[in-house]
């Protein structure tokens, strides 16, 4: 199983496997305070050690076209991660996306998140979204940096502890 992407830069794309699951753990667990401010999947997030669950569901996923689990590296080292989700019957396709916050204001989520948006695209996936909460600016910015157009407003819709954010939705067409 192998995907790897060049970004330029020292920067690559490589699907998050279990080999790199401990330094991909580390690096949330350090940017837990800050991710656990827009992202619900952080609050169940256990910083003792990764769920080698949670990564062979990963590639299963991928290996089945439903899933690209990715890692951002600067020269071997994590920065964050970049998936996407694919719903091969609608033809749809979804990005999510955190940093580490020194690598935050680079770019580097741009470059990664184009270049699995055009791995979707030239796969057929006809429409990605970026789903964010409403009031997440920078979150906001990449997707209009990346031309995805804002749809729509989705009403107290993300959970995220023990609050409840509207959930702003934005989509590419191909």
């Amino acid at each position: 199983m192998v995907f790897e992407r060049d970004l330029g830069d020292g920067l690559t794309l490589a699907l998050r496997t279990p080999v790199l699951a401990h330094t991909v753990h580390a690096l949330a667990a350090a940017n837990l305070d800050r991710l656990k401010l827009w992202e619900p999947w952080a609050h169940a997030f256990d910083p003792s050690g990764p769920d080698e669950t949670w990564d062979r569901m990963q590639l299963q996923e991928y290996i089945d076209k439903t899933a690209i689990p990715t890692v951002v590296m600067r020269n071997g080292r994590p920065l964050g991660a970049v998936s996407a989700r694919i719903d091969r019957y609608t033809g749809t396709g979804s990005i999510g996306y955190w940093l580490d916050a020194a690598a935050e204001g680079q770019g580097i989520a741009q470059r990664a998140c184009r270049t699995l948006i055009d791995d979707m695209l030239s796969d057929g996936i006809a429409r990605v979204e970026i789903r964010t909460a409403a009031h997440n600016a920078r979150s906001i910015r990449l997707a209009e940096r990346l031309g995805f157009e804002r749809e729509g407003t989705l009403r107290s819709a993300l959970p995220v502890g023990d609050e409840r954010h509207d959930l702003a939705v934005y989509g590419l067409v191909a």
